[in-house]
């Protein structure tokens, strides 16, 4: 296979100004909605990430727009209900800030604006929630309301009561100081702590408005400015209070008190964000310094915090941070302008590595045109399509001395109209039409070639009014006669393209109908609560090589499948727009409905209409949300047996109901690296799966901590090579071959063995990623800095002259990996390209060398950071910068 690595194609990353868990904490027995982290970007993205026990997948991204920034995230959770006996689980709602006088609700399934809420105040800086309260009367509301610090000193409190957001009352008016309110916590349901920019943290009580104390900080710095600025406010368990300021200083208040307990002096520079353990045994800082600092309490009676060790994660501020306990995770995320959110270990701090999740989208940004050997890419409301020319081996030395061509150009740069940023674009085989999409309209452009320059011709593509709703994913079909659509509502609409070749023009016809996925007969009371139907999102589309046959994979594992019947009759008019297709806004849950009035009339064009796979009922649930589908690439021809039925004078258009034979199959990655392959049409795995489990996958790969992203195929002179990658990784599987025989052995060993884990047996996760409290791998014995090992030796003494030793582990270790030294022919793998943000096909390569690719990088350090700090030991960094 011929690769081009490229890195010209641009990808600015986008700082991470808010962290935040949609809890802090997790008992064993809470019955409450699955974990998720909100990531808010300064381009007014905002990613929804799945902890997934140390897996971490980003499952969404709600894309922002022009203008937009997101400045604080918060979540709330509805109190839990009971309606005859069953426990429905709380709303999980996500609200943000964006330094300006509006707090939105966002609806993750849809990935828009829920409500917005607005008063007669400044901007907001900061806000946050009210803590819940299980234990509260019955006359007493037990959710969460917000509380939310402008710039003008107001405080505001806002009601999510009744499922709606509402400004209840300004607290706080405008001070005649001007003093802005840049942090702001909850001491318990009533109290709340504000740290401002005036050297004072003040405590107010919300349910008066009034002034309970005011805690002074002093003066800055000599030489600095007098007033200090309180960053970032926490309370711990107990109620005390840790402020960060710009002095570079710790604060540990009394929460009884209020008065100063103790200040470490532990950052060169500001202190922008604060975390902490639930049990408030640990604390963490995070500076401008680019240092992350871990705090605990040392001695007897009255402890006093300690600095126990400090390591600099980041190569720039450290601007937000939040943590996480339960489901068997203890981890600190912390995120800046280097846009990648770091995962610390919290509880095992010092005994596991930390990681390092990619700041490159999970879906990818890039497409190709591998006929025309172009490759599209985007960003926020930009498209670029670059040409990559062919390059050819020198035939003599003389052609060896004259300067080499340059590889690719840039030949269409195109700007969106419009606030929304992109979520979607794609190019069609022959890269003669880009269809791009946002929340609000798709748009499709002709591209033509220019006669005189080697430059692209960009034409707007006029669509029927159903277009302009908008769209999470679209994609066209391989043979470019179908462009999917998938609404923000995760809908799926089909649209058939027409092409008249002598006036080099497209016409887009009206969506035909709805394609209607399995009812999957989930409880509604099920659905109410916790994060309703935002499982169901689609993330995923594949088309079958010969655009017969379309997959759609949701969150929650399932995979709907469809199948084009009948025979094309170009000769038959285009039906007419219908009135169910074009409707922009559904509330059902479940596509039941639907199903029963489009099964009945299907929606004929050119004599073939979609339909819904028989076997689709057949393919099972998978355990996690899968995160590539690909169509293995047929390599015999679909035979048809071209019938068409007569017409007669009651039906003088008549059906065919031929359905698509032959191969396909469906390879699907999940989030957890395990690999199925379906046969779509029979419903089941295919003959090479069953042979090949996941177990049976290399251990090195199974391993591997960032999630694939995508696949090409090379099935050139007889292969069946699949070339899976990630961020950070390329693996080869050859398909014509099956893994050693060591799935079932591994298999029995993932379900019967148990480790001990901080002292409790625990089941180790089949198939999973061993992390074992969220964040990266165990740090070998002989790096260890905690001063103590993880073995400990047992001695047995048995008689005088006889003692047996024994060595116990504390710490479970990663095991070694039994595949590393003898590995098969079947598979490859290299870590040489990264971060990779796309593998796609630019043509057809060489014969016999596969197709021609594309890897396509985005180190960090070449896109442009603002300028961070340098401290004094950094001196040597700071004169080798440009």
């Amino acid at each position: 296979m011929d690769i081009h690595r490229c890195r010209f194609v641009p990808f600015p990353p986008s700082t991470i100004n808010a962290l935040a868990f949609s809890h802090s904490h997790i008992s064993k027995d809470q019955k409450t909605a699955p974990p998720r982290l909100a990531v808010g970007r300064a381009n007014g993205d905002i990613e929804i990430w799945n902890p997934l026990r140390g897996s971490w997948l980003q499952e969404t991204i709600i894309h922002g727009g022009k203008d937009r920034s997101i400045d604080g995230l918060v979540w709330t959770q509805d109190p839990n209900e009971d309606i005859n006996g069953r426990l429905i689980i709380g709303k999980s709602r996500l609200f943000s800030v964006g330094y300006t006088t509006t707090v939105t609700e966002w609806d993750l399934r849809t990935g828009r604006p829920l409500r917005n809420a607005s008063g007669n105040h400044g901007e907001i800086w900061c806000i946050a929630a009210q803590p819940s309260e299980a234990g509260a009367a019955s006359s007493t509301w037990e959710g969460q309301n917000l509380i939310a610090g402008c710039t003008d000193g107001a405080l505001v409190l806002y009601s999510t009561k009744d499922n709606d957001l509402q400004l209840q009352r300004i607290l706080v008016r405008p001070s005649a100081k001007k003093a802005k309110i840049i942090s702001v916590t909850f001491q318990n349901r009533n109290i709340v702590v504000a740290g401002c920019t005036d050297s004072i943290i003040r405590i107010y009580d919300i349910r008066t408005g009034t002034l309970l104390r005011s805690m002074t900080l002093g003066s800055g710095p000599k030489g600095g400015p007098k007033e200090i600025i309180v960053w970032s406010v926490k309370v711990l368990k107990d109620g005390t209070i840790v402020s960060g300021d710009s002095t570079g200083e710790l604060k540990i208040w009394d929460g009884k008190t209020y008065t100063l307990r103790q200040r470490i002096k532990s950052h060169e520079q500001d202190v922008l964000s604060l975390a902490a353990s639930a049990d408030g045994s640990a604390i963490f800082s995070g500076g401008m310094d680019r240092r992350t600092v871990t705090y605990k309490p040392e001695g007897k009676g009255k402890p006093r915090w300690a600095e126990v060790t400090h390591r600099r994660f980041h190569n720039h501020d450290v601007k937000a941070m939040a943590s996480f306990e339960g489901c068997g995770m203890s981890v600190v995320v912390s995120g800046g302008p280097d846009a990648s959110p770091i995962v610390t270990p919290l509880g095992q701090f010092g005994f596991e590595n930390q990681r390092s999740l990619p700041f490159l989208p999970q879906e990818l940004a890039i497409g190709s045109s591998p006929r025309r050997r172009l490759i599209l890419s985007w960003w926020e409301r930009e498209v670029h399509i670059w040409r990559i020319n062919k390059t050819s081996l020198p035939s003599s030395d003389d052609d060896e001395e004259k300067p080499a061509a340059k590889g690719r150009k840039l030949v269409a740069r195109i700007l969106i109209k419009g606030e929304g940023n992109i979520t979607s674009a794609t190019l069609t085989a022959d890269g003669s039409l880009l269809a791009v999409s946002t929340t609000a309209e798709i748009k499709v452009f002709q591209l033509r070639s220019r006669t005189e320059e080697d430059g692209l011709k960009v034409s707007k593509v006029t669509l029927p009014e159903s277009f302009f709703s908008g769209a999470r994913l679209i994609q066209f079909s391989p043979d470019g006669k179908w462009l999917t659509v998938v609404r923000p509502d995760s809908h799926i609409l089909l649209s058939r393209i027409s092409t008249d070749t002598s006036a080099s023009s497209s016409t887009f016809h009206a969506p035909i109908s709805k394609l209607s996925r399995l009812d999957r007969n989930i409880d509604k009371l099920t659905l109410l609560g916790g994060l309703g139907t935002y499982d169901r999102t689609i993330t995923q589309i594949a088309w079958s090589s010969d655009s017969k046959i379309l997959a759609a994979s949701d969150l929650s594992g399932y995979i709907d499948s469809f199948v084009l019947s009948g025979i094309e009759d170009t000769t038959q008019a285009p039906p007419a727009p219908s009135s169910a297709a074009s409707s922009t806004n559904s509330d059902t849950d479940s596509d039941s409905d639907d199903e029963e009035n489009s099964s009945s009339t299907p929606k004929l064009i050119f004599g073939q209409h979609w339909t819904r796979n028989p076997s689709a009922s057949l393919l099972p649930k998978l355990p996690t949300a899968p995160v590539v589908l690909s169509f293995r690439p047929a390599t015999q021809k679909q035979l048809t047996n071209g019938i068409v039925p007569h017409a007669t004078r009651n039906n003088p258009h008549p059906v065919s109901h031929e359905l698509p034979s032959g191969e396909a199959r469906l390879l699907v990655v999940t989030a957890t690296s395990d690999v199925y392959e379906f046969d779509v049409l029979k419903g089941g795995l295919s003959p090479w799966s069953r042979r090949n489990p996941p177990q049976a996958f290399p251990g090195s790969y199974r391993k591997t901590l960032d999630q694939a992203k995508g696949c090409v195929w090379d099935v050139s002179e007889g292969k069946e090579r699949a070339w899976l990658f990630g961020v950070g990784w390329l693996w080869m599987f050859d398909l014509a071959r099956d893994f050693a025989s060591v799935g079932a052995v591994e298999e029995s060993d993932d379900e019967d063995e148990h480790e001990q884990v901080g002292g409790s047996k625990k089941r180790r996760r089949r198939h999973g990623k061993e992390h074992p409290s969220g964040a990266g791998g165990v740090v070998p014995d002989e790096s260890l800095t905690t001063g103590i090992s993880r073995k400990v030796r047992k001695v047995i003494q048995e008689d005088e002259n006889k003692a047996m030793e024994d060595e116990m582990e504390l710490v479970p270790a990663l095991e070694e990996d039994k595949d590393a030294e003898k590995e098969s022919p079947n598979h490859w793998h290299t870590f040489k390209y990264r971060p990779i943000l796309g593998v796609v096909v630019v043509g057809e390569g060489e014969e016999g060398c596969g197709p021609e690719v594309a890897v396509v990088e985005r180190p960090i350090w070449e896109t442009s950071l603002p300028p961070r700090f340098y401290g004094e030991q950094e001196w040597r960094d700071k004169n080798s910068v440009d």
